[in-house]
């Protein structure tokens, strides 16, 4: 029984943790395994190779990590880089807030490049920082690619014509937690150094898995790197991995079976028809907050996200409200303002295994609460510019024609 029960099925629009698709629910519905049975490593080695495809690399080296996207995001940073290391990070909401947070208590040397929120990273200011360091005492960029907070995306192509420009080695590290599956990904193109991403997102699985994926550089630089590591110790995977066990302590075997179910689903669909579903969702959403006379945060169309969108409330109305309302009235889920926007904008998440059905829901729901809580919207106008978009824009189902 649920401890808090609602008619009829919840409506999950928080940008991650993310509705679970039915076949993936019954591939994690099994007992415990013997991780060091034949069927395990087997199970692995697949899904080490089917993840690479996500991050579109061929040269990687991916660990699925029993963690969060923290945990990754610790990964990341302790295994390519020492203490006292210059690097430079880009605040642009509260979870590049948060990361850079840990580089600071992992005792790196951060230089901070902070954006107001609802902008993109200032790259203009990482030009002229690579520009001026001819000793190349940057030794790594930490970048949010998809800033979950205000629904910011930022350029990754420009911050590798940047580095490449002016020829500096500093690693790019880049969190996609809430991007990678969803907007578009280049690990190999971009020249991205370690890429890494969270379970509960887009792949459309429980919390549980911080999936990393590392450049041969990434790797190279992590046998000089100084950082205390134990957990996250890449060495530690690499060793079982040329034994063909590949796990140093035990897995979670349910959410590996989970995995690869909701790989083969977005394999099935296609990872760039994906994109486009989600790139969908993105612009329906927007096209909906623009009919309710409302404001996106995101400040510039180019920063738009086609995973999450921070819809900016009149001053006179507190956006939690809108949360608390739409969970207590309509079994409706959405994001909070966090930190410097609590109050000021609610979420609403289009990631993941999602169609656009259930994203009108979503909207109509929307609307109702906005009538709810004073403000004047006119029931049906955001739903209305949505459908008539996605009406234009839905392809058939290529499994069905």
């Amino acid at each position: 029984m649920d401890y808090v029960y609602g008619p009829g099925r919840n409506h999950l629009f928080v940008p991650g943790p993310v509705n679970i698709p039915e076949p993936v629910l019954r591939a994690m519905n099994r007992n415990n395994e013997d991780y060091r049975s034949p069927a395990v490593p087997a199970l692995t080695k697949i899904l080490l190779e089917d993840v690479k495809k996500i991050f579109k690399t061929t040269s990687g080296t991916p660990f699925i990590i029993p963690t969060t996207g923290t945990g990754a995001w610790e990964s990341a940073l302790t295994n390519t880089l020492s203490p006292g290391d210059r690097i430079v990070s880009f605040l642009i909401g509260q979870f590049s807030l948060l990361w850079i947070d840990q580089q600071q208590r992992l005792n790196f040397n951060v230089d901070v490049v902070e954006s107001e929120w609802g902008q993109g990273a200032r790259l203009d200011i990482l030009e002229s920082k690579i520009a001026s360091d001819n000793a190349h005492t940057i030794k790594a960029i930490c970048i949010v690619h998809n800033e979950t907070a205000t629904g910011v995306t930022n350029n990754l192509a420009k911050v590798r014509k940047i580095l490449d420009e002016y020829q500096h080695p500093a690693l790019l590290l880049v969190d996609g937690v809430s991007s990678i599956c969803a907007i578009d990904f280049r690990m190999d193109e971009w020249g991205v150094d370690v890429a890494l991403t969270g379970s509960q997102k887009a792949l459309s699985l429980p919390t549980g898995l911080g999936i990393v994926c590392a450049s041969p550089k990434a790797i190279e630089a992590s046998k000089t790197a100084k950082s205390l590591r134990v957990f996250f110790d890449w060495s530690d995977y690499l060793k079982f991995y040329k034994l063909g066990t590949y796990w140093p302590y035990t897995p979670s075997i349910q959410l590996l079976y989970g995995l690869k179910a909701a790989l083969d689903l977005i394999f099935e669909e296609g990872l760039d028809n994906v994109i486009l579903r989600h790139k969908r969702l993105g612009t329906a959403t927007r096209l909906a907050v623009e009919a309710w006379g409302l404001k996106n945060c995101t400040q510039k169309e180019e920063w738009f996200s086609d995973t999450v969108t921070a819809v900016v409330v009149p001053p006179n109305i507190d956006s939690s409200e809108i949360v608390k309302r739409a969970w207590k009235r309509y079994n409706l889920n959405l994001g909070l303002g966090l930190n410097k926007v609590a109050g000021k904008v609610f979420r609403i998440g289009h990631l993941g295994n999602l169609n656009e059905l259930q994203l009108l829901g979503c909207l109509a729901g929307v609307e109702m609460i906005l009538k709810d809580v004073g403000y004047p919207v006119k029931l049906g106008s955001g739903v209305a510019a949505a459908s008539a978009y996605l009406q234009n824009n839905i392809p058939l189902i290529p499994s069905r024609i």
